[in-house]
């Protein structure tokens, strides 16, 4: 499926994107996070529903993977030239709501415990840059491949005393 600027989109061949929104990585090396006001999040596990809605957050777009990893510098093989990251601004809402299944995961020796359900979701994403603005289609049920929220305890909190 070829997008409106005639690149592939949904693409995972790294030569092909021409795409890669992100927070950037931050000087301890974590990327792909980025923290978001409490009141951009609604969760509640007994309906179950969540949400999430952010506006105009600051990311780069660093053109496809590689760069964004590399901070700009590309990869030899394969080949992809490096790119310089160009701001951006993304905007999105996801919402979560519904029981497909739920699980129940403990696993002592990795300090890691949770409870989740499986659920449907739907999104509506854009993004604004210089001379590019994208919006997704209309939030669609049907898209959806595989959803789950739900709340874990891990490491420090694996044990709360």
């Amino acid at each position: 499926m070829n997008g409106p600027l005639h690149g592939p989109v949904g693409s995972a061949n790294l030569t092909q994107q021409i795409h890669d929104y992100s927070p950037g990585i931050g000087p301890k090396g974590l990327f792909w996070i980025i923290a978001v006001p409490n009141d951009s999040v609604e969760i509640d596990l007994d309906q179950p529903r969540a949400s999430l809605q952010l506006r105009d957050v600051s990311v780069i777009d660093a053109h496809d993977l590689a760069n964004a990893l590399t901070n700009g510098h590309g990869f030899a093989n394969p080949p992809i030239p490096p790119v310089a990251p160009v701001l951006a601004t993304v905007s999105f809402d996801i919402e979560w709501s519904g029981m497909i299944a739920q699980a129940n995961v403990t696993n002592q020796a990795a300090n890691f415990s949770g409870q989740f359900i499986e659920t449907f979701a739907t999104i509506k994403w854009s993004s604004t840059q210089a001379g590019f603005d994208f919006l997704s289609e209309a939030p669609n049920p049907a898209r959806n491949v595989y959803s789950v929220i739900g709340h874990e305890r891990n490491g420090f909190f694996f044990h709360p005393d």
